[in-house]
């Protein structure tokens, strides 16, 4: 289990689907938490939907060849983000600052999630959950970025709901062409 929250690991082949009551719960969750982004209603995201623990982490991908030991991307080296719960809410409070020109007038956000894929862990109050995602951002009259990649989640189930314990976000753009990245994946 502990290779399952550390975030420099991959989950293994996980191959322990849930029922589909808990698969259909958790895509719920995750329609509802892209809705709360969509709507730019972050610190209300980081309340309902972000556990105190978590690890959110963007790693730069870099083109190696196949061969290369070290694969695309490597824990410790660049990332777009490394958070913990401290880094989420300071990044959420910059949005309200006035220096927030980046987000002024206010930014459009469309997430598109699919492919989801639950697994049951070996603790029963944690889930491994494998998405894709689309964010479509626009601003102004033509600034527009759209961003693919896919998501490597562990939700705790709690009683509250369940909350984000952990994400990977891996890119499929090896150069991003976005002037910022004011948004959550």
């Amino acid at each position: 289990m502990l290779d399952l929250l550390d975030i420099s690991k991959p989950f293994a082949d996980l191959d322990a689907p849930v029922d589909l009551e808990t698969e259909r719960a958790i895509t719920r969750w995750l329609h509802a938490e892209v809705r709360l982004l969509d709507a730019e209603r972050y610190q209300e995201w980081l309340t309902r939907c972000i556990d105190p623990d978590i690890r959110y982490w963007m790693p730069d991908m870099e083109t190696r060849r196949r061969d290369d030991p070290r694969g695309m991307f490597a824990y410790g080296e660049a990332a777009y983000f490394d958070d913990s719960w401290k880094e989420l809410e300071i990044r959420v409070k910059r949005y309200n600052e006035p220096s927030a020109w980046a987000d002024n007038p206010q930014t459009r956000h469309l997430h598109q999630i699919s492919n989801i894929e639950v697994n049951a862990t070996e603790d029963p109050t944690l889930f491994a959950v494998h998405s894709v995602f689309t964010n479509v951002r626009n601003r102004n009259e033509a600034d527009q970025d759209i961003v693919h990649g896919r998501r490597e989640d562990v939700l705790r189930a709690g009683p509250g709901g369940y909350r984000l314990l952990r994400r990977r976000v891996f890119i499929v753009q090896n150069v991003l062409l976005s002037k910022n990245l004011n948004t959550f994946f």
